[in-house]
């Protein structure tokens, strides 16, 4: 793949406090809003057995109120002044942000230090969100037909537990949680040595730095969490499962592979043989068995991107009349043909223009380069990151994606999943 690829780099300043918290500015005047995110270095791979579900509990936790704000006011605040904002938690991290109006950036940053510096962890709060968090889990894993068949395939794939275990956690494990087991992971892990805060938008750089100081100088750190261990063996944890799901109306696989670490060549060029063979209209599987033989209901397939061992998964949903065997045939003798002979130049071509029409289009969003820079910065340690990564995929070779895909996914060393729609017996 040719790399004559001419973008401008991303102004980035960045900087730290005296607490630790590092800062990244964007400053970009092109449209007048602003964008701040908060990243925290706590997702599931941070917790222990005993205690998992952890940090998506404090993903609930951290709009249940502070010293000056209210419960569920955090929403209320950044509606009310033309706002969006969400939070997410993965394996990786918990990040929380908004974009609102240019003039709100106090706000936002108001609204992020006050719970970082007092959130209010109380029994009736942890209550509720423990509960909060149990309805979640019946309303999108547990009472869904497939909802609980990426989490099974993760078990699959990995060994260690903290990178086999889903982000939601275990309810038995949330119910023998306390107050004081709470309020310790809330020290250890929202200090603000173990966050990243990232503006992107429109704003002046003099004022951002005086008010970033203003709302979080004060905010003490805390002793840095205890180094994790993610570490994996090559192969897969289990190679075969059949799992009866009572509310699937129709059969279904899942297939997973355990590939190399973000940010390595091969991660690289297996994120690249992903995109040729599952994502969007125009990849190989989709041609084939959504638009040519017409035998799926459902084709998905995902890049699961992590600082350790990450996974590449692809499934299927059949139409009723059709053979299981037959699709995942088509699946296995893709990846065959693409780990003998890689791909076409027309499909480099196509990747190239894909990367760059995403990457273009990102960078028109302020919360999508805040996000970006936030994990980079808490990654990587590196924000300027942001400024490399489409270079570096773009000189990905399809010789590259040939021994990649011959490696990891044209292998043995895969978990299946089979979906039998029923209960077992």
């Amino acid at each position: 793949m040719t790399t004559n690829f001419e973008i401008g780099d991303i102004l980035l300043e960045q900087y730290s406090l005296e607490n630790g918290l590092r800062v990244i500015l964007n400053p970009d005047d092109s449209v007048p809003v602003v964008s701040v995110a908060v990243y925290y270095d706590v997702g599931s791979r941070n917790e222990n057995q005993g205690m998992s579900g952890f940090a998506h509990l404090f993903e609930h936790m951290m709009f249940q109120g502070s010293e000056n704000v209210g419960k569920a006011e955090h929403f209320q605040f950044v509606m009310k002044a033309g706002g969006t904002m969400n939070g997410t938690t993965s394996s990786e991290r918990t990040n929380y942000y908004e974009t609102l109006p240019a003039n709100q950036l106090p706000l936002a940053l108001w609204l992020e230090s006050d719970r970082m510096r007092s959130l209010a962890v109380t029994q009736e709060n942890l209550d509720n969100q423990r509960e909060a968090v149990k309805e979640e889990k019946r309303l999108r894993y547990d009472n869904q037909p497939y909802g609980q068949i990426f989490d099974i395939l993760i078990s699959m794939i990995y060994k260690n537990f903290a990178n086999a275990h889903s982000t939601i956690g275990s309810m038995e494990d949330l119910d023998d949680a306390t107050v004081e087991d709470v309020r310790e992971f809330f020290r250890i892990y929202y200090a603000p040595n173990n966050a990243v805060l990232v503006i992107s938008g429109s704003f002046e750089s003099d004022v951002a730095k005086a008010l970033v100081e203003q709302y979080f100088g004060g905010i003490p750190a805390q002793p840095l969490p205890p180094q994790i261990d993610v570490e994996e063996p090559s192969e897969v944890a289990e190679n075969y499962r059949e799992y009866h799901d009572p509310l699937a109306p129709l059969p279904a696989f899942l297939m997973g592979w355990k590939i190399p670490p973000r940010r390595t060549k091969e991660f690289y060029a297996l994120y690249l043989a992903g995109k040729l063979l599952y994502d969007g209209d125009s990849s190989r599987l989709y041609q084939k068995l959504v638009k040519g033989e017409e035998s799926v209901t459902q084709l998905f397939g995902f890049t699961d991107e992590r600082r350790g061992p990450s996974s590449v998964m692809i499934g299927a949903i059949p139409k009723p009349d059709k053979d299981l065997d037959r699709i995942r045939t088509v699946i296995v003798d893709e990846i065959r043909d693409l780990a003998a002979n890689g791909p076409t130049s027309e499909e480099l071509e196509k990747l190239r223009n894909q990367l760059i029409n995403s990457e273009v289009r990102s960078r028109q969003s302020s919360l999508s380069r805040a996000q970006s820079i936030a994990e980079y910065a808490l990654y990587d340690g590196d924000p300027e990151v942001i400024n490399r990564e489409i270079h570096e995929m773009l000189a990905i070779t399809g010789d590259e994606i040939k021994a990649a895909a011959d490696k990891y996914l044209n292998t043995d060393n895969r978990a299946l999943l089979d979906v039998v729609p029923g209960s077992a017996g």
